[in-house]
């Protein structure tokens, strides 16, 4: 017989997070801000194209078309190609901006985290700091009266 799966391997198997977030031990801001992305179809769509879009497989695709596009379908001086790039160079940079403004956000989110982690951890270690020299004029202050009693 055998036992049921964990809390943990059941979310993870039907996770909708990136592999490499599931596979990995990240901050809680990375794993917030990939659930984020992945809860909004219209991200995931952008995250998709981005990724294409930035793949070696994306420049072979286009070399492919445009000499096919070029010798092919049109004469020079190309004119409808020219429309077309140029139309496909507007939604590039704007999935560009959009991809820069992700990092951005993901990027505040992060500090703001590592901030109020290294704030807490400051304070911690000043209390701590704060109790070991109360804790050693303490017990120089016992040796100290326990001479003077001999």
């Amino acid at each position: 017989m055998t036992s049921a799966p964990s809390t943990t391997t059941s979310k993870r198997k039907h996770s909708i997070l990136p592999a490499h977030i599931v596979k990995e031990n990240h901050t809680p801001v990375v794993v917030q801000e990939a659930e984020r992305r992945a809860a909004s179809v219209q991200l995931r769509v952008a995250d998709a194209i981005t990724a294409f879009a930035g793949s070696m497989r994306f420049v072979y695709v286009h070399i492919v078309i445009f000499a096919v596009w070029m010798i092919f379908f049109e004469k020079f001086p190309w004119p409808s190609l020219t429309l077309v790039v140029s139309l496909e160079a507007i939604f590039l940079s704007t999935f560009v901006m959009i991809g820069q403004n992700r990092q951005a956000s993901f990027a505040q989110a992060k500090a703001d985290h590592d901030f109020v982690s290294q704030e807490k951890e400051l304070l911690t270690n000043t209390e701590l700091t704060k109790e070991i020299h109360r804790l050693t004029t303490e017990l120089h202050n016992r040796l100290m009266q326990a001479d003077a009693k001999k």
